[in-house]
């Protein structure tokens, strides 16, 4: 091989290494990122701060590179360490969480304290802090040895021009931002859609490929050659057994942290699925919760009082329930509720299309016990001939209601709290006012409102913004629901009477409930002394102005990052 076409394979090789190592950088900021939202419950500003940390770290790190005397070593060494934390970070950090919060009750039965002397406090809260920060710690590390691959890249490029190439930065840079946009890519189109470990593991492997390739084309400029092979192997090793295995040690960490036996759980493209089981004795049937990305979203003890008070005033005071639209409520639950007052057609939105096959079809996806128990639960309601299914985002979705003249008689808004930017929208002026459009003129809308307790300036800006959405009147309840504490909803008319006024009308209500009657309906509507003096200054959460989300995080800070 002449000298000519050495030097264009060595430049080949080395622009592509370094557009596939700019996609692996990218990924891990995605994963890290991605991983910790879970993990610390504020994935906006955890997104924020890890590439933000990582970017710093990054510049920190080519700085560095500048003290590595031979680039060729310094380079395969580099990529073996990247290889090492990126395929196994997700699972030290797993690790590190399940051990830090068990490890006060395991303390506690050991020494059989009582639960009220469990040690919480001093080194056990220090320990739980750092842990939840794991995430942060690892992307400063990684960001700080991706950092050092562009300068060591361009090293290597002139060493091996043997001359000082004067566009060497621009073509590394080039390659370097080309190959980020093709990581975003992937990390979209398929990354996310698998398990985290699974990817770390995949994007581990192709850092450990550029190393081996460095070995393979670089040989004589190594030092420590099997040393540096060994390594590799080992690595590749390590790397497919995270690949085969990882998954399920990372789900087991996981499970460690709920209170009850995990049954099943399992990962859509937006969130975690973890279903758990009490077994309440011989004679009581087992008690089924379900959570999503750590949160509880129901448990079989008490769901028909959340959905009851959910579905029931908004029923019970619509002039007809004919035809009724529920955002969310993929679970089924609010919808068998629905289906009891009559409704002729009911249009379901949910945005997560495997969440609403696995509640569907539970018995082609669920072990058994679980699928049977769920099916009694919400009784089939999801594959009832009067229901249409619409997997999408219901903000874009209900646009095409309108512009098919869509109108509903009953509106149930059924989401999990704002504790995302991308749910934040769904509680906003914007979305409030086109349900509005949808909503027939006698109809009435109720929206899940979140705790009045703990969140209750989230809980009152939610009404505020249905207001400025120009409903007439706007109302809101509470009552105590066992499994989340004291917790709220909002319900609210476009024209005549107010949602109270029509359920003051009734003598009792027109569908049996086995907990609610019109009595405590009507007297959900009261709330403590003073409880809105300060209603003003909550506000009303616009399209991108994040304040229900902000004011949501601010209520729940203490209490993120922690599985209940």
């Amino acid at each position: 091989m002449n000298n000519t076409r050495r030097l264009l394979l060595d430049d080949t090789i080395l622009i592509l290494t370094m557009a596939v190592l700019a996609g692996c950088g990218l990924i891990y900021e995605y994963l890290l990122s991605h991983y910790a939202g879970r993990v610390l419950g504020v994935m906006e500003s955890t997104i924020y701060t890890m590439i933000g940390l990582m970017i710093v770290s990054m510049g920190l790190g080519a700085f560095a590179a500048r003290k590595i005397s031979c680039p060729f070593n310094g380079f395969v060494w580099l990529e073996a360490i990247i290889a090492l934390l990126g395929c196994s970070a997700i699972l030290l950090i797993g690790g590190a969480i399940a051990a830090t919060q068990l490890l006060p009750q395991l303390i506690a039965d050991t020494f059989l304290l009582p639960p009220d002397a469990m040690p919480r406090g001093g080194l056990f809260q220090t320990l739980s802090w750092l842990a939840l920060k794991l995430p942060y710690i690892f992307g400063v590390l990684l960001g700080f040895f991706i950092g050092m691959e562009i300068p060591l890249i361009a090293k290597i490029r002139e060493h091996v021009h043997q001359k000082h190439l004067q566009h060497n930065l621009g073509t590394i840079y080039g390659a370097d931002y080309i190959g980020a946009g093709i990581g975003a890519a992937i990390w979209v189109i398929f990354l996310l859609a698998i398990d985290i470990s699974k990817a770390g593991a995949l994007t581990a492997a192709l850092n450990l490929l550029a190393g081996t390739v460095f070995i393979t084309r670089f040989w004589h400029q190594l030092k420590w050659r099997k040393v540096l092979v060994s390594l590799h192997v080992l690595l590749a090793i390590i790397i497919m057994v995270v690949y085969q295995f990882g998954n399920g040690w990372l789900n087991q960490m996981n499970n460690l942290l709920y209170l009850d036996k995990v049954v099943y759980t399992d990962k859509t493209r937006y969130q975690q699925l973890t279903f758990t089981e009490r077994n309440m004795g011989l004679e009581n049937e087992s008690v089924i919760s379900f959570y999503l990305n750590g949160r509880l979203q129901f448990s079989s003890i008490d769901e028909d009082i959340y959905h009851g008070y959910l579905v029931y005033p908004v029923m019970a005071s619509s002039a007809r329930t004919d035809k009724v639209l529920i955002i969310g409520g993929g679970d089924g639950l609010a919808l068998r509720d629905v289906l009891k007052w009559g409704a002729k057609e009911v249009t379901l939105i949910d945005l997560d299309e495997q969440l609403l096959d696995i509640f569907a079809k539970p018995s082609e996806h669920l072990p058994a016990p679980l699928a049977n128990k769920l099916t009694q639960l919400h009784q089939s309601s999801l594959t009832d001939d009067r229901v249409t299914l619409m997997p999408a985002d219901a903000f874009i979705a209900i646009d095409q209601l309108i512009a098919n003249r869509q109108h509903f008689d009953a509106i149930l808004v059924d989401l999990p709290d704002p504790s995302h930017p991308d749910l934040n929208k769904l509680y906003s002026v914007n979305f409030y006012a086109r349900l509005n459009q949808l909503l027939s003129s006698d109809g009435i809308i109720g929206v899940q409102s979140t705790s009045p307790y703990h969140a209750k300036a989230s809980f009152i800006a939610i009404g505020n913004t249905l207001k400025a959405a120009n409903f007439l009147h706007v109302e809101q309840y509470h009552d105590n629901v066992p499994s989340f504490g004291e917790w709220g909803w909002s319900i609210a008319s476009k024209a005549g009477l107010s949602p109270s006024q029509r359920l003051n009308q009734l003598t009792g209500l027109p569908i049996e409930h086995n907990w609610l009657t019109l009595p405590l309906i009507l007297s959900s509507f009261n709330f403590p002394q003073g409880f809105y003096d300060e209603q003003e200054q909550y506000g009303i959460n616009y399209l991108g102005s994040h304040t229900i989300y902000q004011l949501h995080q601010e209520a729940w800070k203490d209490q993120q990052g922690i599985v209940q």
